[in-house]
Parts: C-alpha cells; structure tokens; sequence
C-alpha cells in the first residue's frame, strides 16, 4: 500500500465526521454554517474538524470555498449571539450571586473580572474568537456587562472570519488529507486546555491557602492587655506667696 492509499484510507470519513460530511453535501454552506452554530453553543463540538471539514467539502465541489468562509462565519456569529443573550439574561447581579455560591470564589473576583472585561472587553472578545475553548465562553461575560451588541457582533465577525478563514482554506487545500489539520491544531487545543487546567488549579491552590491563614488568623488568642490604674498620689505644688 503505497502513501497515498494509506492517507487516503486513514482520512475515510466515520461517525461524527462522516455525519458533518454528510449535512454539508446535503445543505451545502448553510448546513455548514449550522453545524459551526451548534459548535459555538456546545464547545466539545471541535471547532478545529468542522472548519477543515467544510473546506474539504468545498474542494469536492459540494459548495465554494467562499460560500464556506462566509456561511461558517455567519454561524460562528449566531452561536455567539446566542450565547450573548443568555449572558445579558442573566445580568450582572444574578450572575454575582450565582458566582457567591461557588466554593473559593470570592465577589471581590467578580469585581476585578469586570473591571478587566471593561477595560479589555473588545480585544478579549476579537482574540478570544481565536483560542480554543474561550471562544464560545467569552461571549458570556460580553453579555453579562451588557457589551454594545453592534461592537461585539462586529469584533466577533472579525475574530470569526480570520479563524475560520484559516480552517477553512487548510482543508480545501489538503482534500483528502483534511484530517492533517485537525492533528496539528488538536496539539494547539490541548497545550490551551493544559495552560487553562493549571492555571485553575494554580488558583483554588492560592484561594485554599490563603483561606487557611485567614482562618488561623481569626481563631488566634487575642493578648489582652492589662489596666494600668493611675495611682500614683499628686505632689501638691505650693504656690510661692
């Protein structure tokens, strides 16, 4: 079996890929843009399969390669609304008092992640379109704050477009080998949810130790000090006639 057989055999689409397949033939870019939709709404839909997959259909002449940018963008986009709507559902003090349940989070940690996403909130949401994982969450926090809904409709397009541009065109100009771009940007995905997993557990470390030293220092003894009594007699000072 030579190289091109193997690859070919190894890329033969199963299960959940041969099912993506299977709707993007069917429906062409709209199917595509459905399925990105769904991804942003359930994030373990990987983002990095569908992309390539749509640019593989595309090369099989289902769709075109333009058809597929926009029409995953577009779902990329309606994913992202959604998730901005139940975010501003929420609102601020609800999600405040959801957050006061949560063991080791603090409200002053709600407080300091408001501030950043105030300060910072647009490019979290542009790059954030770009990063595995946080690509779906960030439209969250961008609803809770209440996000001018044409700026983040605007820097999420734009986040969205660079993204999907970039899967997109990987698996049309792969074909058959599509799958390469799903095992280079896996690696990718894991180092984001490996750096995401210790940065977490960096944090409930910090929180839990410095809880204990709270704890320790609100039942220590407290030293009472003793009353001093002024006791001592008066000198009389006798004035000089």
């Amino acid at each position: 079996m030579d190289l091109t057989t193997l690859a070919a055999t190894s890329a033969e689409p199963t299960g959940f890929t041969a099912w993506v397949i299977s709707v993007m033939e069917a429906l062409g870019g709209p199917g595509a843009g459905m399925i990105v939709a769904l991804e942003n709404l359930f994030p373990p839909i990987p983002s990095e399969v569908i992309l390539p997959l749509a640019g593989f259909t595309a090369s099989q002449g289902n769709m075109s390669v333009i058809g597929a940018i926009l029409w995953t963008t577009l779902g990329s986009l309606v994913g992202a609304l959604a998730l901005y709507g139940i975010g501003a559902t929420l609102g601020r003090d609800r999600t405040r008092a959801i957050a006061a349940k949560i063991p080791l989070v603090k409200i002053s940690d709600i407080d300091r992640t408001e501030a950043w996403f105030a300060k910072h909130g647009i490019k979290a949401v542009f790059f954030g379109r770009m990063i595995p994982l946080f690509r779906s969450f960030i439209s969250l926090p961008a609803g809770v704050e209440r996000m001018r809904l044409t700026t983040f409709a605007l820097f999420t397009t734009l986040g969205s477009l660079i993204w999907n541009t970039v899967f997109v065109l990987a698996g049309y100009l792969l074909g058959q080998n599509w799958y390469l771009v799903e095992e280079y940007a896996g690696l990718f995905s894991r180092a984001v949810l490996i750096t995401a997993v210790l940065t977490v557990a960096a944090f409930i470390a910090i929180r839990i130790r410095n809880n204990r030293r709270e704890r320790q220092l609100s039942e220590a003894p407290t030293v009472r000090l003793a009353r001093v009594h002024a006791e001592a007699p008066t000198e009389e000072i006798r004035r000089i006639r």
